[in-house]
């Protein structure tokens, strides 16, 4: 077994240098321990430099990070390198420096962090196999297909208004670092401030990191740069990087990008790990959209990373948005980031009235009132496109038996299935949370009643009722389903763009960033549901999803109205939303949260186990928590942490799988971080004997 080298313990004392000729390699592999390890070569070898390696029976990719005169243990026992790979120029010191910070953060093995981050081609053995030559180096990649340019006209840009000029100037203005929140309703041109900006930094020789939080975002925003900025740029000098790509095209992106060929990166939340040698300036669009957050592997926040990395390489950061993360808007409130705001919209055309319906003495039809439908008919015999929003894929949300009260149950999951239209004649109920597909049942499994309802609405239905109610209205249905094949979404918005429809019905995918030219109304269905969730961050969710998708109206159209259909118009959220007043929300948000020490006043942990037996789980948490006051001397400031009691999840099972969490929090970040470097380092070992899986996430977005 090749040696290892403790990270943040003390290392076994090295046996006596290498002989002359030999060099140490200290390598990053992509294991689930906190270790390096280290290796020999004949061969001089630069730090960042990726090199084959034997680990165990098999061989692995791994990444120098560093050259130590001698072995952490006998040099007998050290394995030599098999081959490096010179085929791409060495991570830099700065790319190596941010994957450091965010293994130590985030309490994850370097490795796990280094090797994810490169693209498939890179990392894997496979990819060299019958390519390899005996001690030397492999073959060069700069022969592969070049990427097929997509030239787009330069366009002319618009005139900026008082507010967007102002904030362009102070950010293009900037020569080192600082965190900017631009803050402008939807609508209000933020857009043209970013490439304002980003043409200054290019003008200086400069590369952009240009971040958007969806794939589906990314097909009008690369147009706007490519015509934009070509002629600053050049117009093959735009790379685009999200997890959509095949393996080849994120490869081709990367080598764009770390050779200096690609000036602009246009990337979902992975292109914060992209290698910018000449970056100058870091732009993170839509900036409070969870999207950000990495859900499994190394749990990153990609837009507090973008902070720490523009802090690093002493260069501006710009955060946008119309809807701010409280956490963000704190900062900017206490001076921590600079702030820019654009209060009116960049056209002539006023913010859309938002309308709330309530709908508590109503008779719905099929979830609608009267006042949306006469709204939506009145917007399409003006020729104008409708939105109707509801965060909720499929048909319905379950079926049920009105007989014995039996309801579609996942067998695998303590969630329901929900109930979807797969085609004429055959309709499955399927499960969001693991996946599974079953056929909808002639009658009920219970009592045998074959009458079974669905009940709720979810998009499909929605669409088919709109069907109903305006025959001659071309409808188009936006959510997870209808554009899950590759290129899908962007062709039915490239569709939507060009007017072939009327009517659109969408889930948070319309929400945010597109710019609908003729949509005058955009009505909202069960907003509710996200009054009252468990999260503390629902209701900071839900009036950032409902502002965004309000501000679809009216962007080109005067009269652009919003209706929200509520059985509570006197929440906070709702009266807000009416003001389109998100300072007044955001001071509300945060005194609540001040007054029960939430984020951002305090720092969260969160530890998640996974057991086929819930009992499991939650005896493995239970033990971690006991951990610090059993081995007390081993942690510092413990005073300073709160841990909470372990119990289960609000969906426990998913796929067999039972799942119990245990949160722990500080009013001191760093004391939080001092006493998981020390806990997590028990909890591998905890883990084994109790026989489950674990999780550590930094900075938990849903608790």
């Amino acid at each position: 077994m090749p040696t290892e080298s403790s990270i943040g313990l003390s290392s076994p004392v090295a046996a006596g240098p290498v002989a002359p000729g030999v060099y140490c390699l200290r390598v990053a592999v992509d294991v689930p321990l906190l270790a390096l390890f280290d290796y020999l070569s004949t061969v001089p070898v630069e730090v960042g430099v990726r090199v084959i390696v034997p680990f165990g029976r098999r061989k692995v990719v791994g990444v120098v990070v560093g050259l130590p005169e001698a072995p952490a243990i006998d040099i007998a026992l050290v394995k030599e390198i098999d081959q490096v790979l010179d085929d791409t120029p060495p991570l830099s010191a700065d790319w190596l420096r941010m994957a450091s910070f965010a293994a130590q953060y985030y309490q994850r093995p370097l490795g796990e962090v280094i090797l994810p981050a490169l693209p498939t081609a890179l990392r894997k053995v496979s990819a060299y196999q019958g390519k390899l030559s005996a001690g030397g180096p492999v073959q060069r990649l700069d022969n592969r297909k070049p990427v097929a340019r997509r030239d787009v006209p330069p366009d002319v840009p618009p005139q900026l208004n008082a507010e967007q000029a102002a904030a362009a100037t102070a950010i293009a203005a900037l020569r080192q670092h600082k965190t900017v929140m631009l803050h402008g309703v939807t609508g209000s041109g933020k857009t043209e401030v970013y490439l304002h900006a980003a043409q200054q930094v290019l003008a200086r020789g400069k590369q952009v990191l240009f971040m958007v939080p969806e794939i589906n975002l990314t097909p009008q925003l690369e147009r706007s740069l490519r015509a934009r900025l070509a002629s600053v740029a050049g117009s093959g000098a735009l790379a685009v990087m999200h997890s959509g790509l095949s393996d080849g095209e994120r490869l081709r992106a990367w080598l764009q990008v770390q050779r200096g060929q690609a000036r602009v990166l246009l990337g979902t939340r992975l292109s914060i790990f992209a290698p910018m040698p000449e970056l100058g300036m870091i732009i993170v669009d839509e900036e409070h959209d969870t999207s950000y957050k990495q859900q499994d592997g190394l749990r990153y926040s990609a837009r507090d990373l973008a902070v720490w990395r523009g802090s690093d390489l002493n260069i501006p950061v710009v955060l946008g948005s119309a809807t701010p993360s409280l956490e963000s808007w704190n900062h900017a409130q206490t001076g921590h980031y600079l702030r820019y705001t654009l209060a009116q919209r960049a056209r002539d055309v006023a913010l859309p009235e938002v309308r709330l319906v309530d709908t508590r003495r109503l008779a719905l039809q099929q979830g609608f009132s009267p006042q949306l439908i006469k709204a939506i008919g009145e917007r399409l015999a003006a020729k104008e496109q409708a939105l109707v929003f509801l965060n909720r894929r499929g048909y319905a949300p379950v079926l049920n038996c009105s007989s014995c009260g039996w309801v579609s149950q996942c067998p695998r999951c303590t969630a329901y299935t929900v109930l979807h239209r797969a085609g004429a004649r055959r309709n499955i109920l399927q499960c969001h949370h693991c996946g599974h597909q079953a056929r909808v049942p002639a009658a009920c499994p219970e009592c045998g009643d074959q009458d079974l309802k669905p009940m709720g609405r979810g998009t499909q239905r929605v669409e088919e009722h709109l069907a109903e109610l305006f025959p001659q209205a071309r409808i188009a249905r936006i959510d997870a389903d209808s554009t899950r094949l590759k290129g899908s979404a962007a062709a039915l918005f490239a569709r939507i763009h060009a007017g072939e429809f009327d009517l659109l019905v969408g889930t948070q995918m319309v929400a945010k960033g597109h710019d609908f030219a003729n949509l005058g109304l955009v009505g909202v269905l069960n907003a509710d549901a996200m009054l009252f969730a468990q999260d503390f961050r629902a209701p900071e969710r839900l009036f950032a999803q409902l502002m965004q998708v309000a501000g679809r109206a009216g962007r080109h159209v005067k009269g652009g109205q919003v209706i929200i259909q509520t059985d509570y118009p006197e929440q906070a959220v709702y009266q807000a939303l009416i003001r389109h007043d998100y300072p007044g929300f955001a001071g509300y948000g945060l005194d609540e949260r001040k007054a029960v020490g939430l984020p951002p006043y305090a720092y969260q942990a969160l530890l998640t186990a996974e057991a086929r037996q819930l009992a499991a789980a939650l005896d493995f948490l239970a033990s971690a928590r006991r951990l610090p006051a059993e081995q007390a001397t081993m942690y510092e400031a413990l005073d300073a942490i709160t841990l909470y009691d372990p119990v289960p999840l609000r969906v426990v099972r998913v796929a067999n799988v039972e799942r119990a969490q245990l949160l722990v929090e500080s009013t001191n970040r760093r004391a939080l971080q001092q006493f998981l470097t020390t806990w997590s380092a028990a909890l591998a070992g905890l883990a084994r004997d109790f026989r489950v899986r674990y999780n550590l996430e930094v900075d938990p977005l849903e608790i």
